[in-house]
């Protein structure tokens, strides 16, 4: 078994999509090829009504698929398929967008107006860019969960881990979607596919990835039964862990634990022409593809 090194930690950066909702991207709208085949990843979390109530209203996608993970508040959707619904707490929709789709997601917060949930954007193969639009939603009951014996828990959303496979299937990037909470001071390690590109995003807590006994970052005060220590916190809330290639990836927890998600998918490796929610493969491709929207001809009749 090989382990995975960390090739870069990076803090999610605060910007405003939709029509002004506050959130964190931890990547996206760069280098395409760094985390093939996954394109973009959102963390819109919030307190504060005003700034998520007015959400992602009508907006176009195609050659994507789009996951979008609930952990607290609702996300009401529709779209021009015709499908509406809405998405509760622990719930996943799978979006794939083919050949294309309009639709908006309208978050709401839970009683203490919290909102808080993740986006991520999925590369289509050229093959798949025009294929037909679906979606795949998943109430979060149905999300299969394994309790290990050190109290480490780990959610399957998407893909097959420790002898159980997540509800959503027939994705392109065959990925693996893992909602993780490593308890204080346990040491884990998880078998990562050699052949993914893998990444974590942590949200709750700390710890150290790969050799946990060199962790970098930056240096927290943190007061501990009434002294003041210095406490390493390589990866703490809303930061992106990028690994090299390698078959495991080992975390070291906290005193508070650690919660990420761990996510990984097969690389595509074909050019990419983006703008915007439109991801095709060729610029010709893609001004094909707004001359459409501009035009009224961009959602294709289902066959």
């Amino acid at each position: 078994m090989s382990l995975r090194p960390t090739l870069e930690t990076r803090r999610a950066l605060p910007t405003m999509e939709g029509a002004g909702v506050h959130l964190h991207r931890a990547f996206g709208f760069q280098d395409p090829s760094e985390l093939d085949p996954f394109l973009l990843f959102d963390d819109f979390r919030n307190d504060r009504p005003e700034h998520y109530a007015k959400g992602f209203p009508w907006h176009p996608h195609r050659g994507i698929e789009t996951i979008t993970y609930v952990l607290s508040g609702t996300v009401d959707h529709s779209d021009s398929l015709g499908n509406s619904g809405s998405l509760g707490a622990g719930d996943i929709q799978w979006m794939t967008a083919g050949s294309g789709i309009l639709h908006q997601e309208m978050p709401k917060g839970n009683t203490q107006g919290q909102m808080h949930g993740f986006q991520l954007w999925a590369n289509l193969p050229s093959s798949l860019k025009m294929t037909a639009p679906r979606y795949q939603d998943v109430k979060g009951t149905e999300i299969p969960e394994i309790i290990d014996d050190d109290g480490t828990r780990v959610k399957v959303v998407i893909g097959t881990f420790w002898g159980k496979t997540g509800p959503v299937d027939g994705i392109a990037a065959d990925p693996q979607y893992l909602d993780i909470y490593v308890p204080p001071g346990v040491k884990k390690t998880f078998p990562v596919d050699t052949y993914r590109r893998a990444f974590a995003y942590v949200f709750d807590g700390a710890g150290a990835f790969a050799d946990a006994s060199t962790p970098t970052g930056v240096l927290l005060e943190k007061e501990v039964a009434g002294q003041e220590v210095n406490i390493r916190d390589m990866s703490g809330n809303r930061t992106l862990v990028r690994f090299g290639t390698g078959d495991e990836v080992t975390v070291q927890a906290g005193p508070e634990g650690i919660r990420f998600l761990l996510i990984s998918g097969a690389p595509i490796q074909e050019p990419v022409a983006w703008h915007g929610p439109i991801v095709m493969n060729t610029q010709a491709e893609l001004q094909q593809a707004f001359s459409e929207l501009r035009n009224g001809t961009f959602i294709r009749p289902a066959h």
